[in-house]
């Protein structure tokens, strides 16, 4: 009785974690404009992901841990069966898009903004969710799990207080292969490719900046120079830390739901009869559950943006901080430095057209300076507006 009180203890506080973290994330994306883009429309759909684990599967599964009968009869089982199935398979497929997005951001940052439009992410996002319910609900509900062909939990050879997950090879095989190990092959793949660029970029934006910063001082203030391109840098810096972010996630979500999916592949070969009565069974399914409650702690351990999003929002600062704008660019000039940055991340591989294009785009951030207030970063030390690219004042 007291080791069941203790277990009870330790996965209700799992699940209180795993629903707080994750309502934390999706408020942290509503208050803070930082974090209001589209790469973090994926995260959003994570944490929406786990936090319906939270709430619809991960207290039937204590239930089903801490007691040795299923009292809730067969309909639900398979309704909660099914619901685990979709939303593993709905994180695995959201974390392969995250991947491609950041992938499409590091390796085409000039054709990033054109790609990645909002109808697009909307489609993936609805995509994610179809081919989730329809490997989880169709197969579970039609019998093709099974290795008789029936409908699992129900029959007249079908126990009354079990819950069980029946498995045949053909399932086994088609579902962990579609949902779990090609879309991490892919992942893995894709990050790897990620941190080779973002180390080659970080090696170009040290070696050139010199270049750049030269040929830039020849026509324009020095201290405005500076700014800009320290402004270059920190953007720079900020992407490889989101993409750094990112791979985290998913390591923690391989090393989480690894060992879950090797025994699933190995029990459903085998067709056992009743997975859930594996002594290891439960064990590796709940290390699976933990990476839902481990997911916000990783966002505020490595993304400033969500730990200041969180501290406003755990003091109760909620309309301080969504009422806070401070002194900002406008979308104009934002833009056009945006486009600036982009220029200058090619430093490394075409310094002369670099130093073109950085000279063509200055005279469209000073034009677009001279119709709206200008930023500080692009302001000089004395606070005087910059020179234009003929020396003159502007």
């Amino acid at each position: 009785m007291l080791s069941k009180v203790m277990l009870g203890v330790i996965l209700s506080l799992l699940i209180l974690l795993t629903v707080g973290g994750n309502v934390l994330v999706c408020l942290a994306v509503c208050a803070c404009r930082r974090l209001r883009c589209l790469t973090n429309c994926f995260i959003v759909s994570l944490a929406v992901t786990d936090l319906l684990l939270g709430l619809l599967v991960l207290p039937f599964s204590a239930l089903l841990l801490l007691n040795d009968e299923w009292p809730l009869g067969p309909y639900f089982c398979n309704f909660y069966i099914s619901m685990d199935v979709m939303l593993c398979t709905a994180s695995i497929l959201t974390l392969l898009a995250i991947s491609v997005d950041r992938y499409l951001a590091v390796t085409m940052p000039l054709r990033y903004a054109s790609l990645v439009l909002p109808w697009r992410v909307a489609v993936a996002l609805v995509s994610v969710w179809t081919v989730s319910v329809a490997v989880s609900f169709l197969p579970i509900h039609m019998g093709w799990n099974t290795v008789n062909g029936t409908v699992q939990n129900h029959g007249p050879w079908a126990s009354a207080r079990r819950c069980r997950f029946e498995l045949n090879r053909p399932y086994v095989l088609t579902d962990s292969l579609l949902t779990f190990y090609l879309p991490l092959g892919a992942m893995c793949w894709t990050y790897l490719q990620i941190l080779r660029i973002a180390q080659s970029q970080a090696k170009r934006i040290i070696s050139t900046r010199p270049i750049c910063i030269t040929s830039y001082n020849m026509r324009n203030n020095p201290s405005t120079t500076t700014t800009l391109v320290s402004s270059v840098a920190a953007v720079a810096l900020r992407e490889h830390k989101a993409t750094l972010t990112l791979a985290a996630v998913i390591g923690v979500f391989v090393v989480c739901w690894l060992p879950y999916f090797i025994l699933f592949t190995i029990l459903g070969l085998k067709e056992h009869p009743d997975p859930g009565m594996v002594p290891e069974f439960p064990i590796v399914l709940w290390l699976g559950y933990t990476n839902s409650a481990l997911n916000p702690f990783l966002y505020g351990a490595l993304n400033r943006d969500f730990r200041s999003a969180y501290t406003h929002l755990l003091r109760c600062r909620i309309p301080a901080y969504l009422g806070w704008r401070g002194r900002q660019p406008s979308p104009t000039v934002t833009a056009a430095r945006e486009r600036l940055t982009e220029m200058t991340l090619l430093c490394g591989s075409a310094p002369a057209s670099c130093r073109a294009a950085i000279m063509d785009q200055n005279i469209t951030l000073q034009d677009t300076s001279s119709r709206t207030t200008a930023p500080p970063s692009i302001h000089s030390a004395n606070g005087t507006a910059p020179t234009n690219v003929n020396g003159n004042e502007g």
